[in-house]
């Protein structure tokens, strides 16, 4: 597998036309897209091709607007408070993806409204513009639970296998795996990020040698990669989790002892005592 960022893309504008940039510059690194290839595409330059910008001023209004469940909130040391929320794509991380980096001063990102959309646009003009077989995976930014640090995540996808599926086959001492399914959209994303960047000014990766996961376009794009709210074991913050119990588990405690009170005074002939 080679991996390897493309250098001089522009400055991404509103209405910018993605597709002619990431090949104007292959084709100035003498070099071609072929069957099997995967692009790694920043989702900061898809939000601005698609106006998706804001006021900084407006960034905890922003954050606000995209979160459809808090997951959990912390004080800062500034006074501040960062928020793990769950965006309207599904995903749960620090700020529901609003940015301030590499943007215009006094702006701030938001996410692509449909990152498995914008993906899927990409890959089908520069299919038709290569004639061949290319992945596009859209990636972001997001910390991770019990880990210090940040790695690049797939947010959309589009003729690419998001998922290894291994369930059935065997490992090398001959057992049947159960449940080992790698998430191998994530992986490229981390493997773009590592000759990205994110002070680099190379927002795309190509990524050759993994063919065997580039397929058609109606795959399932990154959005299947969300666990669903019933799998969630975890959907609240520990602080969050206590809070609710203490508060739900203490009003049901107090009834049920409420009612067994009134119970055994009833069993014993005493009731209105006491």
């Amino acid at each position: 597998m080679q991996v390897w960022a493309l250098a001089g893309i522009p400055e991404v504008a509103v209405g910018a036309d993605l597709p002619r940039m990431i090949l104007d510059a292959v084709a100035n690194a003498g070099d071609q897209l072929i069957d099997g290839d995967i692009l790694i595409v920043t989702s900061k330059i898809v939000s601005k091709a698609e106006g998706r910008s804001v006021r900084a001023v407006d960034r905890e209004e922003a954050i606000t607007a995209e979160t459809v469940r808090v997951v959990a909130t912390r004080l800062r040391g500034d006074g501040g408070v960062t928020r793990i929320v769950q965006n309207r794509l599904g995903i749960v991380g620090a700020a529901a993806g609003v940015d301030a980096s590499n943007t215009e001063p006094g702006t701030i990102l938001l996410l692509p409204l449909d990152p498995d959309a914008s993906a899927r646009a990409l890959a089908e003009t520069i299919r038709a513009e290569t004639r061949s077989k290319i992945g596009v995976i859209v990636s972001d930014t997001l910390g991770r639970p019990w880990r210090d640090g940040q790695t690049d995540i797939a947010i959309g996808a589009a003729g690419v296998h998001v998922f290894d599926r291994l369930h059935g086959e065997l490992d090398s001492a001959g057992r049947p795996l159960v449940v080992t399914q790698p998430c191998v959209a994530d992986e490229l994303a981390a493997a773009g990020d590592l000759v990205k960047g994110k002070v680099s000014g190379c927002p795309v990766a190509v990524v050759r040698g993994m063919g065997r996961l580039v397929g058609d376009l109606d795959l399932p794009g990154a959005s299947s990669i969300v666990r669903s709210s019933e799998k969630d074991m975890f959907r609240l913050g520990a602080d969050e989790a206590h809070r609710r119990g203490y508060e739900h588990g203490y009003a049901a405690g107090v009834a049920a002892s409420r009612k067994e009170r009134v119970t055994d005074d009833a069993d014993t002939g005493l009731q209105g005592i006491g």
